[in-house]
């Protein structure tokens, strides 16, 4: 079993209360939720309203599995013309952690 974690540091665009930023920010979770079948929340900079923090997880046979559905979220999350991606950082566990 392999377990990979994604975090996505964001900066959005044109927001200018946390209102806003909520209703930018769901339809984007439950994007990659339903797309990739991953645990997805945004995990932190929540008092901010141009920043974000999403965080991924995601549990698979294989390691390779989990990086190529974390590098597609990644891509999808990056691809947003109302977000700039300014940090991604992950974590892959395997049996041997």
């Amino acid at each position: 079993m392999f377990v990979g974690a994604l975090e996505l540091d964001i900066l959005l665009g044109d927001v200018h209360s946390l209102k806003q930023k909520r209703s930018v920010i769901k339809p984007v979770l439950a994007e990659v939720r339903r797309r990739f079948d991953v645990s997805v929340a945004e995990a932190g900079h929540q008092d901010l309203h141009r920043r974000a923090l999403i965080g991924v997880a995601v549990v698979a046979a294989s390691g390779e599995h989990v990086r190529d559905v974390l590098d597609s979220c990644e891509r999808l999350v990056g691809s947003r013309p109302e977000f700039e991606l300014l940090s991604a950082h992950r974590r892959l566990l395997g049996p041997d952690d």
